[in-house]
């Protein structure tokens, strides 16, 4: 079994509605997603799982709905971190046999969806 891994970064504001902390005031990130698949060869004559170019094809997509946006109107949900992450997993899941995406809010601070 193979995990393969591939990352991209966006920019986005929000607000946390409720949280009791200064991050109810708008602030931006410029967060981080990592996108993991799990899975056998698929192609065993060329040797890999799946091609990057698709994984980091299908990341990109995903990620314009988020990038240089207000992510209180992106999501129906409050924009944490784990929900972000949990809706990137969702969009994703479909077409792709994803194993866990793991979001960074700031260098340091990181959550991980998977199921």
């Amino acid at each position: 079994m193979f995990e393969l891994t591939v990352e991209k970064s966006f920019s986005g504001a929000h607000q946390l509605i409720k949280s009791n902390s200064p991050c109810e005031n708008l602030h931006g990130h410029n967060w981080r997603v990592a996108l993991t698949i799990r899975g056998e060869k698929q192609e065993p004559e060329v040797g890999w799982v799946l091609d990057f170019k698709r994984l980091k094809s299908a990341l990109n997509k995903e990620l314009e709905k988020f990038d240089h946006k207000y992510l209180n109107d992106v999501l129906q949900i409050s924009p944490t971190a784990e929900n972000i992450a949990k809706q990137i997993y969702q969009d994703l899941s479909g077409a792709l046999p994803v194993c866990r995406v793991t979001v960074w809010e700031t260098d340091k601070a990181s959550v991980s969806y998977y199921e």
